[in-house]
């Protein structure tokens, strides 16, 4: 068994804004495992400024993994524990070079039978870009539409109370993510003011690390809360455990790509099903490769509501999409 990686740039075809700034470029990791003759393709989707393994010697742990690629399993995973992206393009190479073609989890879904329902992701901008966005997705068919918020309240809650005015919670369900964008207190009256308009959820009000507060907020909020960036970095078993139960969210949001891969995803839903905490999976700027993966994996998870992934649509160079957006419905292409 052989292994190599490149580097490649995904240029995003408009300027995508996130409470991290203004993204032009994405870099990520392709991995390639070779084994008598057959090929297997991962994608280590790193993301800079928010994985937990950015770090200068991420290259070089890459490196690392090709020339102990034919070491076993076990071995691989607790020496990558701290590259979680790694590990994602590590599990994916793996799976590829088992089922070959495009296929990572084989099922009714590579089968073009069944497809996956997704929210429609709506970009942060001004006020005219966002509500571009919205009624573009609402002329998709979308039902479910998820904004990020935290950057202008004021004009993002005036968006929302649109949409609420047009849209009961019956015809549309609304999400919102703040990337931590809120202290405490102000976090306390935006969660009523959401409650007001019956938001679905609002993922991460305040920045991550904080479990007291977080969990004061769970504890009382009249809108439900997910963590997102609350799980990023915390790779053993009780660790996920002691934070779960400290905190005792409504919802978790994974990320394979950030939080280990389908393994790590894994862990997680195992402990937020027998802690009666609700789940979904989203992607986090993946090439297609990956995209394609994560959208597999999802499938098999069986969860029934909408699920957070891309299409695969911001890049101008991405790689070939296996995936197929018709209205809501996210299809495996055969």
């Amino acid at each position: 068994m052989k292994a190599e990686y490149s580097r490649y740039l995904l240029e995003f075809k408009r300027p995508s804004g996130t409470s991290r700034g203004v993204l032009h470029e994405k870099e990520t990791f392709i991995l390639e495992i070779s084994e008598n003759g057959k090929k297997g393709i991962g994608e280590c989707a790193i993301f800079r400024g928010l994985s937990f393994d950015d770090r200068p010697d991420y290259e070089e742990k890459l490196q690392w993994l090709c020339e102990n690629i034919q070491q076993d399993t076990d071995f691989l995973r607790e020496n990558l524990k701290e590259f979680p992206s790694i590990w994602f393009g590590y599990e994916q190479a793996v799976l590829n070079l088992k089922y070959g073609k495009n296929l990572y989890f084989p099922s009714e879904f590579t089968e073009g039978k069944t497809p996956i329902i997704i929210n429609g992701l709506i970009w942060m901008g001004d006020i005219n870009y966002m509500e571009e966005q919205i009624q573009d997705k609402l002329e998709n068919g979308f039902h479910c539409i998820k904004l990020k918020i935290g950057v202008d309240w004021k004009s993002e809650h005036e968006i929302l109370h649109k949409l609420r005015q047009k849209f009961s919670k019956e015809t549309l369900e609304l999400r919102v993510d703040a990337n931590g964008g809120f202290t405490k207190e102000e976090a306390k009256i935006v969660l009523q003011q959401l409650a007001d308009l019956d938001i679905h959820s609002i993922e991460q009000p305040i920045k991550s690390g904080n479990w007291n507060d977080m969990a004061e907020l769970c504890a009382n909020t009249p809108t439900p809360i997910a963590l997102d960036e609350e799980l990023i970095g915390i790779t053993d078993f009780n660790e996920k455990k002691k934070l779960l139960e400290a905190i005792n969210p409504q919802y978790i949001i994974l990320k394979p790509a950030l939080v280990g891969g389908f393994s790590g995803s894994d862990e997680w839903i195992y402990l937020a099903e027998n802690h009666n905490i609700g789940w979904w999976i989203t992607s986090a700027l993946e090439s297609n490769i990956g995209l394609n993966a994560i959208a597999q994996y999802t499938f098999t998870k069986k969860s029934p509501m909408p699920q957070g992934l891309g299409t695969g649509a911001l890049f101008v160079n991405n790689f070939e999409s296996h995936l197929e957006l018709k209205n809501e419905l996210l299809w495996f292409k055969i």
